[in-house]
């Protein structure tokens, strides 16, 4: 069953080659086609292009289909070329004429369109909550570890005492300000493009203030050849906000496979957790951060992938853009996935004591020592180079502690400054609205 078949056939070959993976994709929208269907069906009746005795015929074997695909009981047909046929075929099949109607209104590019946002949307939530346990991870670990020093390098090289506080606490900081990015694309999905069909509205007089209510959107894509346009650059922009969150994971996972190495020694795993050699029998490797690491490295190229594909496009729908999907929907599994182990590996890590006194780390200290002869009223110049005749002469002396105090240093982590930021961004989502209006049409 095609949509818009009419008398001829289709070449098989051109059939096979142009639907491609859509079928399988197409699984993972059917959810959301069906909440589709059952806002807009609704605002068919209101506007008088449904009955009423067809509407709830259609409302009741739409939330049946619904239940069908949340208990893993729906399939698209051999020979079904996508999600949306095989949901009319469904109605129809049980409904009878009725079934036939649902399509009054609108095409199929604004009908997957809505559909991919409403998927995006519960992609991006799943996101949200994965991050969220993350974040509070680090944040009670480094709070839970403030104060154990460890080396801070810059160019590799040994710099400046820095602590296993600040090394959380940075990577939580590093996910506020990426769920900052997914509060953008969040937004943009956030946007009704229903009822711009193919691209150019309808002359129906179709209320699309009223199906952005029932699915919960905070409002519309106004201009109907914008909507189309939307089609790639919302990927897009989804996939710049995965890819910051993707930047955090594989830098930390990098950090990860570094301090396990024994030159560093400063972190540990359970073995159960860790990988060996079959040639070398002390081996303990990290995979498990190599492949976050690799993974993320991945999901950091997802824009320019998505960019390529529809910088040449003029306005309009285009057969390009089914193709997004094959990027874009195996990365939101990737990146859930990473999130969920990088929070696993680290619920087991094992920190070093006392790393810092070690005495090839004793050059850390020489900024410390700089500030206690400034604080003693010796210029910083003269300060440096006495420091540092010092140290070439063998002479120098680390100071007994490290006294910072400023904002966002190894004494004072603000990390109930950063949660605050992460806690107000994560707010602005709003996502029991978009809960309230999708149970609301499901319900009954």
């Amino acid at each position: 069953m095609k949509l818009w078949q009419k008398d001829k056939e289709v070449s098989k070959s051109v059939e096979q080659f142009t639907v491609g993976h859509d079928r399988e994709l197409d699984l993972f929208l059917a959810a959301a086609d069906v909440l589709g269907s059952l806002a807009h069906t609704k605002m068919l009746a209101s506007i008088n292009l449904l009955e009423e005795s067809d509407l709830v015929l259609i409302q009741k074997e739409l939330k049946v289909i619904y239940r069908d695909i949340e208990a893993g009981k729906f399939s698209i047909e051999d020979g079904v070329e996508d999600v949306h046929s095989q949901v009319e075929l469904l109605l129809t099949q049980r409904i009878g004429e009725a079934g036939k109607k649902i399509h009054s209104g609108r095409s199929r590019n604004d009908q997957v369109l809505v559909d991919l946002k409403l998927f995006f949307r519960s992609e991006i939530k799943h996101l949200t909550d994965n991050i969220e346990v993350l974040f509070k991870q680090l944040i009670n670990q480094s709070e839970e570890h403030k104060d154990k020093l460890l080396p801070g390098y810059t160019h590799l090289q040994i710099a400046m005492p820095s602590s296993f506080g600040l090394w959380f606490g940075a990577y939580a900081e590093s996910l506020a300000d990426d769920m900052e990015l997914l509060l953008a694309a969040w937004k943009i999905c956030n946007k009704n493009p229903l009822g711009s069909a193919a691209g150019y509205g309808s002359s129906f007089p179709l209320n699309r203030t009223m199906t952005t209510e029932l699915l919960g959107f905070d409002s519309l894509n106004y201009n109907v050849v914008y909507a189309q346009m939307g089609r790639g650059k919302t990927e897009r922009i989804i996939a710049q906000a995965m890819s910051s969150v993707a930047a955090t994971l594989a830098k930390l996972a990098m950090d990860a496979c570094l301090f396990i190495n024994q030159n560093f020694g400063f972190i540990s795993f359970p073995d159960e957790l860790t990988t060996g050699s079959s040639i070398m029998p002390h081996k303990k490797n990290p995979d498990v951060f190599e492949l976050i690491r690799s993974r993320c490295n991945k999901i950091q190229a997802l824009p320019t992938e998505i960019a390529m594909m529809t910088v040449n496009l003029p306005s309009g729908y285009h057969r390009d853009l089914q193709l997004l999907k094959e990027n874009l929907f195996p990365a939101f599994l990737s990146l859930n996935e990473c999130l969920e182990m990088t929070a696993y590996m680290l619920q087991n890590i094992r920190i070093k004591e006392d790393i810092l006194k070690d005495p090839k780390y004793a050059y850390l200290f020489s900024v410390e020592a700089v500030n206690e002869e400034v604080l003693k009223g010796m210029p910083f110049r003269e300060a440096y180079k006495k420091i540092g005749a010092e140290i070439e002469r063998g002479e120098f002396k680390a100071p007994a502690s490290v006294r910072h105090t400023h904002e966002g240093s190894v004494g004072n982590l603000c990390n109930h400054e950063i949660s605050s930021a992460f806690q107000n961004t994560l707010s602005a989502f709003n996502f029991k609205k978009v809960e309230d209006a999708l149970n609301s049409l499901v319900s009954g």
